[in-house]
This record gives structure tokens, C-alpha cells and sequence, in this order.
């Protein structure tokens, strides 16, 4: 266990904006590649025809609440290790990362039982409003393939997010990067050589690209934790002190945990219930649902990547009172972040049929999929204040904000207009939920950052650099 002689972080010294920078970019940088593998993984996916990307589609709300668990966990311990770190409590984050992995290897052991219990139950109900029933039934065949796959062996993905995370709250973002970047290019290699058969590989189809998919984040999960015993002396791991479970840090991880898995896992509630949606129109329409989310990933993974790199930056400085550096960050990112939106919009407006052709769109998939993306795109700006406002209620512990937020953009306003859209009986409409719902998100994370802002922040005592 670390002692208690003073040790500093460059988080509380390194000059605001270049901190920014160099804390986010290898996150944006990394981000972005998952976003590519992400993209390229569907990509030959949609060569095995549109079932087969459809069955992917309908089991990534399921695969993204995997994402949303082992996330929401390492926003606990990140704000608990950073905000420990600024306030030179060493042991205690030394104790947060512990505890993270101890919560990570339990994550893997709850999506373990659904894998065995879940998986085919849970995309029978996406599709049970479907009209095909051939069609459906492929689709289920598939989407059980590779959900029960991505699940069951899902170890590596946990990790993988646990380690990348001890080493962004120490700000070695880079090595984060590199973990990450690792996992990304061996999940695009194996996947056509495991979903084709390439170089005397079994053909294994879409079960291929789950496989693909595992082995790559078992690869970064070994690649992290080895920085992390390496490179990274602000944290000290034992077996000793993960498999002695101490409540009150738990406790604390979830407490802003929590609310950031519920917030994200609320994402997986819409998707889950717009596919249920969009199926009584066609499951084209859905495949289009699905393939945006991918494409919108290049523009939100950076942003996230931004957020993920301000948070520890906010708590830090919190805990060494820092109001003047968490101004500067804050201003910063929120510049930034708008500025990737709007170049986000600009592409969904000027390139969609392009875009949709990368998918192996048929003229079906493009007359739906092509104002879908017009459409939804323009609430991007929006998001982005939205996402850089949640940044300051997870890095202060008020994660319950963001779950407001979240519970009444997605839940409460999304998914209802989205019914009573699709009862107009032109899916088109339904697009327009998006836009909607992204207004009174972005108005709802206004009041809440100015009540945390007045609150937390301005009784900061300011200190000069």
C-alpha cells in the first residue's frame, strides 16, 4: 500500500487547456478507432446480407448494456481515485482501484448467467410485433449466435475498461490509447478472416464477428493490466486487497457509479424499445436504426473521449479547490465539443446515401435510412452541451442529475413521441422523436449545471497558478 508522503499530479499544475488536450486526445484518438472497428465490424457483417445485420442491430442494446455496467462502474472509480489523488489521500485510491476490480470480475459473472438464462429471450421480444416470421426467425438464430457469445465471454471486455480507466485517472491517457487502439485493430483483422473463413479459418458468419469481438478485448485487457503494474506507480493492485471487499468504498464507486450505469443503460432501454417500434414497419427500418448508431458513433466517441478526459481534470481540481482551472476546462471543452457536433451534422447532411452505401444499402434501406440520418443529425450541437454538462455532476458525485437528464430525454419524451409518431403511420415521422427529445435534454442540463455550478464551484476558494 502507497504511503502518504506528498506526491504531485500533473493534473493540478499542467497549464488548462493543454491538459485538455493532452489528457483527451489519445481518448478521442482511441475512441475513434472503436468507433471504426465498430463500424467496419458491421460492415462485413452486411456482406452476409441484411438478416445478418439486422440480428447485430437487435442485440446491441443488450451488448451495450454490458458497455453501460463496466462504464458506470469506472466512472465510480475514477471520480473516487481522482478526487482521492487531488487530495493527496493515497491510500484511499489505492483502495478505489481495488475495489474496481473486484465490481469488474462481478460484472462479468451477472452478464455470464444472462449469456446462459437471457440471450434468447431478449431478442424474441424485439421481434415478436414482426411480420416476417421467417425473416425474424433468422435473425433470432443469429442474434443469439452472437449475443450469447459476446456475453458469455465478456471477461475481457470488463477488464479491459477497468484498466483503461485506472490508467485515465492517473492521466496516462496514452497508455489508455494504446490498450484500446490494440484491441480495435485485432477485432478489424480477425473479423473477415472469422466471418468468411479467410486463411483456413472456419466460416463462422456472424458468430465470426462476436469472436473477433472477444478476442480483441481479451488482448487490451491484458495489454492494461500489464501498464498498469508497469507504468502506472499512483496506483498499488494486490490479490490481497481485491479479494477483501471493503464496503465503504463500494459504496462509494456506486454511489456516483450508479447513476452513470443507470443513465447509460437507459440508452439501451431506447434502442430496445425503438426497435420494437420500428419492426412493425420492417425490420429494413430497424437495420437503418442500427446503422445510424454506428455512424453517429464517429462524432459522439470523440466527445465522450473529450468527457472522459475533462472528468478527472474536474475532480482533481475540485479536491484541491481550483475553481479558476475548472472554468478554464469547462469553457474549453464546451468549444470543442460543439465544433465536432456541427462538423457532424455537415457530413450527415451532405454524405448520407454514401454513408448508407457502405452497408450494402439496397434502394429500401437508402429511402428510409437517407432522412433518417438528416434528421436526427440535427440535434448533434445539442448533445454535445448535454454530454460536457454531465461531466461536471459525475466528476463532483452528482450523477443523479445525469440520470434525470437522461431518464427524461430517452424514457420519458423519446420513446412516447416516437409512438405517437410511428402512428402517423410513416416511419419518417418517426425520426423527428430525436430533435425533440434533444431539446429538452439540453434545457433540463442547463438548470441542473447552473444549480451544481452555484452550488460546488463558485464556493471554491480561487488560487492562483
Amino acid at each position: 500500500m502507497a504511503s502518504n508522503t506528498p506526491r504531485e499530479n500533473k493534473m493540478g499544475v499542467m497549464p488548462v487547456k493543454q491538459l485538455i488536450i493532452s489528457m483527451a486526445l489519445p481518448m478521442m484518438i482511441s475512441m475513434l478507432v472503436q468507433a471504426l472497428y465498430n463500424v467496419v465490424d458491421s460492415i462485413f457483417v452486411a456482406r452476409l446480407g441484411q438478416d445478418a445485420l439486422s440480428a447485430v442491430t437487435y442485440a446491441f442494446p443488450l451488448q451495450n448494456l454490458m458497455i453501460a455496467v463496466g462504464s458506470g462502474t469506472g466512472v465510480g472509480m475514477n471520480a473516487l481515485l481522482s478526487r482521492s489523488l487531488g487530495e493527496k489521500r493515497f491510500d484511499r485510491s489505492d483502495a478505489a482501484a481495488n475495489m474496481g476490480v473486484f465490481l469488474t470480475f462481478c460484472s462479468f459473472i451477472a452478464f455470464l448467467l444472462f449469456s446462459i438464462f437471457g440471450s434468447h429471450w431478449a431478442l424474441s421480444v424485439q421481434l415478436k410485433s414482426s411480420a416476417d416470421t421467417a425473416a425474424a426467425a433468422e435473425i433470432i438464430k443469429n442474434g443469439h449466435a452472437y449475443l450469447s457469445i459476446v456475453t458469455g465471454m465478456s471477461l475481457g471486455l470488463f477488464f479491459q475498461m477497468n484498466f483503461e480507466r485506472l490508467l485515465q485517472s492517473t492521466g496516462r491517457t496514452q497508455l489508455s490509447m494504446i490498450s484500446q487502439t490494440t484491441g480495435a485493430i485485432i477485432n478489424i483483422i480477425f473479423d473477415p478472416i472469422m466471418i468468411f473463413g479467410l486463411f483456413g479459418f472456419p466460416k463462422l458468419g456472424v458468430a465470426g464477428a462476436a469472436y473477433a469481438t472477444v478476442l480483441g478485448q481479451s488482448i487490451a485487457a491484458i495489454l492494461g493490466l500489464i501498464m498498469n503494474l508497469k507504468f502506472n506507480p499512483d496506483i498499488h493492485l494486490s490479490w490481497k486487497s481485491i479479494l477483501k471487499p471493503q464496503g465503504d468504498i463500494i459504496k462509494q464507486i456506486y454511489f456516483v457509479g450508479v447513476p452513470s450505469i443507470l443513465m447509460m443503460s437507459i440508452g439501451s432501454i431506447m434502442t430496445y424499445g425503438m426497435n420494437m417500434i420500428l419492426t412493425v414497419f420492417s425490420t429494413t427500418a430497424t437495420a437503418v436504426f442500427g446503422v445510424y448508431f454506428k455512424l453517429q458513433s464517429f462524432f459522439f466517441m470523440p466527445v465522450f473521449g473529450l468527457n472522459n478526459g475533462l472528468i478527472p481534470v474536474l475532480a482533481y481540481n475540485y479536491g484541491a479547490r481550483r475553481k479558476d482551472r475548472i472554468d478554464e476546462a469547462l469553457k474549453f471543452s464546451f468549444s470543442v465539443a460543439i465544433g465536432i457536433m456541427l462538423m457532424g451534422t455537415l457530413i450527415m447532411h451532405l454524405f448520407p446515401a454514401q454513408l448508407l452505401r457502405l452497408f450494402n444499402a439496397d434502394s429500401a434501406m437508402l429511402e428510409i435510412g437517407v432522412p433518417a440520418q438528416r434528421i436526427i443529425s440535427l440535434c448533434f450541437p445539442l448533445a454535445a452541451m448535454g454530454i460536457i454538462s454531465g461531466s461536471i455532476f459525475q466528476a463532483f458525485s452528482q450523477s443523479i442529475y445525469s440520470l434525470i437528464i437522461s431518464l427524461g430525454r430517452q424514457l420519458v419524451v423519446l420513446l412516447p413521441a416516437a409512438w405517437l409518431l410511428s402512428k402517423t403511420g410513416d416511419v419518417i415521422n418517426v425520426w423527428w422523436a430525436f430533435p425533440i427529445a434533444e431539446g429538452v435534454s439540453v434545457v433540463l442540463s442547463f438548470i441542473f449545471f447552473r444549480k451544481i455550478y452555484g452550488s460546488v464551484v463558485k464556493p471554491l476558494e480561487e488560487k492562483k497558478q
